[in-house]
This record gives structure tokens, sequence and C-alpha cells, in this order.
């Protein structure tokens, strides 16, 4: 006998279980959480770093504040699964950093750096870097609370990741091409990756860098500073 409560439309059946989504629920309070965040920010500009492990984010954030520290007030919460190493790096070239121990998560969510907040200074802090987790795949599902969202792609992990990982391009507003003074020895095409990454996303802007040989960081901190400025006059308006 079928049960009267249940809507003819819901039946299951027999051995099948009908379950919530609470991936969208989790979802939906990470959302909240986030726009709590952009509440409490609304005068620092805050980008959210994403990438593969082993892209080059943290040479990248520490190269950035060698060569903005006298422009910006820049800090860093720094996100790994266990260790404390990224954020010792960044306060051993005078950054502001504090790590995010996410205990195996491969992601950072927005209450995590909600609590953060609460224990790193960001009195006159311009730039809020959050290096998210080595992830090209759940961490394009969460909002951060960042006003822009950065994406590095490494010359050595191959050109087709914008297709194999599109919502991670979809939801970046630039895309860093890392250790491109590699570019002459592995199979690595700057025309393809932009050609599908543009496929996915038509507004996503992109930037070529070496962290190595200096190429591409002034374009990259300029890009940086032409945000902070944009911030700025949106919270003085």
């Amino acid at each position: 006998m079928s049960n009267p409560t249940t809507p003819k439309s819901n039946q299951m059946p027999v051995g099948s279980v009908q379950c919530d989504n609470t991936t969208l629920n989790l979802l939906k309070a990470n959302d909240f959480v986030a726009k709590a965040i952009r509440e409490r920010l609304k005068d620092v500009c805050v980008i959210n770093v994403c990438s593969s492990p082993g892209s080059g984010k943290t040479t990248l954030m520490q190269e950035t504040g060698k060569r903005l520290s006298s422009e910006l007030n820049i800090a860093v919460l720094v996100g790994d699964p266990e260790t404390e190493r990224d954020a010792v790096r960044m306060r051993e070239v005078g950054i502001n950093a504090l790590q995010i121990v996410t205990g195996g998560m491969c992601h950072i969510e927005a209450q995590m750096v909600l609590q953060a907040l609460d224990h790193i200074n960001l009195e006159g802090v311009d730039l809020l870097f959050i290096e998210n987790v080595g992830n090209l795949l759940c961490p394009a599902a969460f909002d951060l609370g960042e006003d822009y969202r950065v994406t590095l792609l490494a010359s050595t992990e191959g050109d087709d990741k914008p297709k194999k990982y599109p919502r991670m391009f979809l939801t970046s507003e630039l895309m860093l091409v890392s250790k491109a003074d590699l570019l002459p020895y592995v199979p690595f095409s700057i025309e393809a990756v932009t050609k599908d990454a543009r496929e996915v996303n038509p507004n996503l802007e992109m930037i070529s860098i070496s962290t190595l040989n200096g190429d591409g960081i002034d374009a990259w901190c300029n890009w940086l500073k032409e945000k902070v400025a944009a911030k700025k006059a949106v919270s003085l308006a």
C-alpha cells in the first residue's frame, strides 16, 4: 500500500530512497556567511587565489608582498589541509599572514574565513588575499566573500584545464598562467588555453607570469592596484 501522505509525483520505486540534497543547503548557508564577510570587509579588497597544488600560489604571494609592501598594506589568509608552512613562508618575508588549517578538507569555506578574521589584524589593510587549498574543483563552489577570484594555471599542468574544470574559470575574473619561464620546454599553448578559457568565460582576463624571471609580475601588480583603488572608490562613495 502506498503512503497517502506522499505525492504520487514523488513516489519512489521499491528498494530506493529519496535523499535531500544537503550540498545545496550547505552552499546556501555558505553564501549567507559570505555576505556577512563582504559587509565586514567593505573597506578591504579581497582576492580569492585558487589553483591546483604546486602552481606557485605561495611564491606569488611572497613576490607580490615584496613588490607592493611600500604601496599597499597586505594581509594573507592561507588555507592548507594540515600544516602551517605556507603562512610561515609569508611571515618570513614580512607579510601579515594567518594559516587556516582545514583539517583535511579540500577547500576553504566562508565560515572558516569569518572565524579567522577574529585572529588577524586587518587595521589599515588595503588588500587581503585568501590563498585557497590547492584544488580546481571544490573551491569553485564556495564564495568566500571575495571581490575577485584569481585562478593560477601552471604551464606544467597542461592547457586543457579550463574545459576540464569549467566552473573554476567561469567564476574567476583573472587567469594567471604561472611558471611561464617553462613555456619553451613544455607542451602548453597560451593561445589554446586562452581560447578554451574564454569559451567558458568570455570576460576572463589573462596574464602570463613567472616569479623566477619576473615576466608579467608588473602587470599582475598593476591589476591589483587598480582593483584596490576601485574598491576604495566604492567604499568612499
